[in-house]
């Protein structure tokens, strides 16, 4: 059993997720996990966590399934059914109940206890782009997972109904949630409501709207940068307590 694991035990059907890291890669006072978006790479994320310029140790895996010669997806991906939904415009996926979403999970509780990533003084928080973002929330309302905080940019609710009977799960969680007004993937109202979500469930939510689409600009990276420095000092702070 690895560490950090408390107790649980990994399936070992399930395929270890290829791993990329940034920044530093032993002790480090700080884990922030990045999740890509739907047909997307961990190289896509990791030219940001260069430029952050936080001294934290950048974990960005890359999702299990090739949806095109160089994209992913965290779940299997019907490229006809998404071409639909899509050609309809902007949707908002609260309804949504990805087929693969409990093995996504699994797979990522793997990695989290082969790094040591929830175990007490790991100090993490998850950054998830579109998909991504939808993992991150799910993964945090079905898992007993201790994380400093989450962003969620340019995401969705999925599953909503499950998602409303776990919500005391998000009671007091930093979240930053930030969505562009112009949107042609997930529709704006996407990011309203999921920003609604997070805050009736208590959680202390940090709301970015932008004028800008299914994109992740130079205003988002400012707020993440600026929620990251704000841990820091805060983890340093609790490290000088007596």
């Amino acid at each position: 059993m690895a560490p950090g694991s408390r107790g649980r035990s990994r399936n070992s059907a399930l395929p270890t997720l290829e791993i990329h890291t940034a920044g530093a890669t032993h002790a480090a006072a700080m884990n922030v996990v990045m999740l890509h978006g739907h047909d997307m790479h961990p190289d896509d994320l990791l030219p940001f966590a260069d430029s952050l310029g936080v001294a934290a140790r950048f974990v960005v895996p890359k999702a299990p399934h090739q949806v095109s010669e160089n994209g992913w997806s965290w779940w299997p991906d019907d490229a006809e059914r998404r071409a639909l939904r899509q050609a309809g415009g902007p949707r908002d996926l609260y309804r949504l109940r990805p087929y693969g979403r409990s093995r996504a999970r699994a797979e990522m509780l793997g990695m989290f206890d082969e790094l040591a990533l929830a175990c007490p003084g790991s100090n993490t928080v998850i950054v998830g782009f579109s998909q991504g973002g939808m993992l991150a929330c799910d993964l945090l309302l079905h898992e007993a997972l201790r994380v400093e905080a989450v962003a969620l940019l340019s995401a969705s609710c999925v599953a909503f109904d499950e998602w409303q009977s776990r919500a005391d799960r998000m009671v007091g969680m930093r979240a930053l949630v930030a969505h562009g007004r112009h949107d042609d993937r997930l529709s704006f109202s996407a990011g309203e409501r999921l920003r609604d979500f997070l805050l009736q469930a208590g959680a202390d939510v940090r709301w970015h709207p932008f004028e800008g689409g299914h994109e992740m600009p130079l205003s988002v990276w400012r707020q993440v940068r600026k929620l990251l420095h704000e841990i820091g000092r805060s983890i340093s702070e609790r490290r000088n307590l007596p």
